[in-house]
């Protein structure tokens, strides 16, 4: 059965992926497939998907800054969301229940309240996964919007708290000590090596110490795992042992969504249920975006964090569930709320996907909803006098800025999303701004700048440099541009949008190497 399994996770995987829908989509309708044809559920499925999401809380941990979700546009933003959600989809499901008089929602108000409550949820599971497809986890509006997911699962728990009667332990309090377990963590770390032995090192401290450990004393195991991921997140490997889970979890992860589309066998009333909740997803998704934009965001930013929370979550099956145990609910809303997720992944998915093309679409409409003042991460962009910009200022930009510094002097200028990257560059003497080159706005400004000789794409992911090369295209620019690529067939996209100078940097490494080499040998020679 698990093999059958595999393959049509596998199969609905790649035909979807076809479509250009993420794999994750798939995985869902394999789940519900697999289930149609009635065979035996594989055991340890469950196993599997909850070790996806220990490690995908922990890999987040890894990358958070805590003081980040101190900031109003995080924590007043998802206090003030899923107030205003909860309240819009209590009232919809209110006016549905006067209006049907359908059994399914022959409950009580407090019942619907709840529902409201539940679907105020967005999945951190598909939104960090389709971040991460896109290489936008450490993009402010990425960064806002994991904030947001943060402040709801801290919700979740103190909601699961309450409603499970449980009462952590009174050796819960144990867990403020971690922090004077961090010194051991790193030095656990820092002797793992970097085979097998560290990523066993990274598995027992997200599993063993992190989810177990807060298990033992009735806290969430979740939320274990995410503690002790923003212990160890200042390590200097803390990005290494994030990479190097990262097959394991995105293993496991399939595990997560072929059980959400296993949850049952609907009927036809239930699916349209979960069809009309779905069409209450653009009322959550302008929730998101008034509520974020009143913090000074601009409407592309806005729009971006609301379309990577337009889903249900799966939390809501755990609300689902609570409630029907508790016979405050018929159980077939198990399947509704099943249902309903899996379908505003299908939603959701190509809206993330293609966002650029909808803000596009939106952009004179949602500039209404603009605030007046800005916040300090999105003031506009001044290229000045440069004459050479680089656009991406990881290790690569940093060393192509450093190689053309003693060329154009004070006239280059590098470009990042990424916040914490232009203070550490700006640190070492760099001339940086912080800019989005996925931004169609960013664009507008290039078209100006006469003095602009040189453009180098360096990026770290392929979709970017060919939506910068694209615009450099449209725009006439005349300068030089030239771009990294990691394939064979990214160099050849680059070269047909007039990409100068194509820069493979698996096929080069050699090349560098032995320059690098001959450098060294002929300096100890005179030396």
């Amino acid at each position: 059965m698990f093999v059958i399994l595999v393959s049509f996770a596998f199969g609905f995987g790649m035909l979807l992926a076809r479509f250009g829908l993420p794999p994750m989509v798939g995985f869902l309708v394999a789940g519900f497939a697999y289930n149609l044809l009635g065979l035996e559920r594989p055991a340890g499925l469950e196993v599997a998907a909850d070790l996806g999401i220990t490690l995908l809380l922990f890999s987040i941990g890894l990358k958070l800054d805590v003081r980040g979700l101190l900031k109003p546009v995080i924590w007043a933003s998802a206090t003030a969301q899923m107030v205003l959600t909860t309240g819009v989809i209590f009232g919809a499901l209110l006016a549905a229940q006067a209006l049907t008089g359908s059994a399914l929602l022959a409950v009580s108000w407090p019942t619907l309240v709840l529902l409201g409550f539940a679907l105020s949820f967005s999945s951190t599971v598909f939104a960090v996964k389709a971040l991460e497809e896109k290489g936008d986890m450490s993009a402010f509006y990425g960064v806002v919007a994991i904030g947001i997911l943060i402040m709801q699962d801290l919700f979740a728990v103190l909601y699961l708290a309450i409603s499970e009667g449980k009462i952590p332990s009174p050796w819960a309090v144990a867990v403020l000590a971690l922090p004077l377990a961090r010194p051991v963590l790193f030095w656990l770390m820092d002797r793992a090596g970097r085979g097998e032995l560290f990523i066993l090192c990274g598995l027992f401290f997200a599993l063993g110490l992190g989810a177990e450990g807060f298990n033992l004393v009735k806290l969430k195991p979740d939320l274990g795992a995410l503690a002790v991921g923003v212990l160890v997140a200042g390590h200097p490997r803390a990005s290494e042992l994030s990479k190097a889970l990262f097959g394991f979890k995105e293993l496991m992860l399939v595990g997560f969504f072929l059980s959400v589309g296993m949850k049952g066998l609907p009927n036809a009333g239930m699916v349209g249920a979960a069809a009309l909740l779905c069409l209450l997803l653009p009322l959550k998704t302008g929730i998101y975006h008034l509520v974020v934009s009143r913090f000074g965001l601009r409407p592309r930013t806005s729009l971006f964090t609301a379309l990577a929370l337009t889903n249900y979550s799966e939390f809501g099956l755990i609300l689902t569930a609570i409630a029907a145990k508790q016979g405050a609910l018929s159980p077939d809303w198990l399947l509704v709320v099943a249902i309903a997720v899996s379908l505003s992944f299908f939603v959701g998915a190509p809206l993330c996907t293609r966002s650029e093309a909808v803000y596009r679409f939106m952009h004179r409409w949602l500039c209404h909803f603009e605030c007046t003042r800005c916040h300090p991460n999105e003031a506009p962009i001044d290229l000045g006098a440069a004459k050479a910009v680089i656009l991406g200022m990881g290790r690569i930009g940093m060393g192509a800025y450093d190689e053309l510094r003693p060329v154009y002097g004070d006239d280059i200028l590098g470009v990042e999303h990424v916040p914490a990257r232009v203070d550490r560059n700006r640190e070492a003497g760099r001339n940086v701004i912080l800019g989005d080159a996925c931004d169609t706005e960013f664009w507008l400004k290039l078209q100006n700048d006469k003095q602009l000789e040189m453009v180098i794409l360096a990026m770290p992911n392929h979709t970017g440099n060919m939506f910068a090369a694209h615009q450099l295209h449209n725009m006439g620019f005349s300068g030089q541009v030239a771009a990294v690529a990691r394939f064979p067939e990214e160099v050849e996209e680059l070269d047909g949008l007039g990409v100068c100078a194509v820069f493979n940097m698996y096929e080069r490494a050699g090349t560098g190497l032995a320059r690098f080499s001959l450098d060294a040998c002929q300096l100890r020679e005179r030396a």
